[in-house]
């Protein structure tokens, strides 16, 4: 490698260092003060930098909270790649629903909460969020049809059933205290196995559609 691309290579390392330190401070401010009572001065303080070199990577909270978004949508992705390596598809779906339901602090689930929110109010957001669960759902529908015990399994209806619980769960720890989402993983995990052997029960086969 020569001198001057080593050089670009360390001044990108360092700039993308900084935007995962940006970041990292905006989501402990938007966990503690809220996106829209959160200001960009705050953020700048939050992340140790000169309001005048903060701008320099984003422009406004609304770039942030894509680039926090995109984050959290890109290592969602890694997270699912990973355990669909392991070759084991029964092993990925626990894992997944261990470490996305389970094991969900409760500044993420705020931090998710606020994201919704900004839907209804951003069109940017909101595109991004849409794409984030159209990704999730495929790939439940995907794992469901791999792993279906019953040609009456309805990969698509199993999704409309388990997704408002997956919502649910999300909501009950940001907001309730002390919230221990073991027994809704447990039903959720109760009622994927119905799905996959053509057993829902009646009201959950027959859920509305839900997105985001």
């Amino acid at each position: 490698m020569r001198a001057g691309t080593a050089t670009i290579v360390q001044v990108n390392d360092a700039q993308a260092g900084r935007r995962e330190r940006i970041l990292d401070a905006a989501e402990a401010c938007f966990v503690r003060n809220g996106f829209h009572r959160t200001t960009m001065s705050d953020l700048a303080r939050e992340a140790s930098m000169s309001q005048g070199n903060f701008y320099r990577y984003f422009a406004s909270k609304e770039d942030i909270v894509l680039a926090m978004a995109e984050r959290d949508r890109a290592r969602g992705a890694a997270l699912v790649a990973e355990m669909e390596r392991e070759g084991d598809r029964r092993a990925s779906l626990n894992s997944i629903l261990e470490r996305f339901f389970t094991d969900i602090t409760r500044e993420a689930a705020v931090l998710r909460l606020d994201l919704w929110a900004e839907t209804t109010r951003n069109p940017a957001i909101a595109t991004l969020v849409d794409r984030s669960e159209a990704e999730a759902r495929e790939w439940l529908c995907r794992m469901f049809a791999a792993l279906a015990a019953s040609p009456a399994c309805e990969p698509a209806s199993m999704f409309e059933a388990v997704n408002p619980l997956m919502k649910g769960i999300v909501v009950g720890r940001a907001i309730l205290p002390g919230y221990d989402p073991a027994p809704a993983v447990a039903h959720l995990q109760a009622l994927i196995e119905a799905g996959l052997h053509g057993s829902l029960p009646r009201a959950a086969a027959s859920a509305p559609e839900t997105s985001r």
